[in-house]
């Protein structure tokens, strides 16, 4: 069986800050999550970069916040083991 699944992304940027939204609709749950870049003053600009650590931030937040929902719903089907 073959799934497709989207994750939204949306930047907002100017010349020294990147935000990066991401949000992630799996089987019922819901996931959102923000990076963010600020570029130094002194370093040139090149939206490239901060869109790339940004979005990484972002994407890293949105794995976790997976993995945490999926750990939750095998701890919610484990057996109990009686003791004694």
């Amino acid at each position: 069986m073959h799934k497709h699944i989207t994750i939204e992304i949306g930047i907002d940027e100017d010349d020294m800050t990147t935000l990066v939204h991401t949000v992630l609709d799996l089987r019922g749950d819901h996931f959102t999550a923000t990076g963010k870049a600020q570029r130094n003053p002194e370093d040139p600009c090149i939206p490239v970069i901060g869109e790339e650590l940004a979005l990484a931030r972002a994407l890293s937040s949105l794995e976790t916040q997976v993995v945490d929902a999926a750990y939750a719903k095998m701890e919610g089907v484990k057996p109990s083991v009686e003791v004694g």
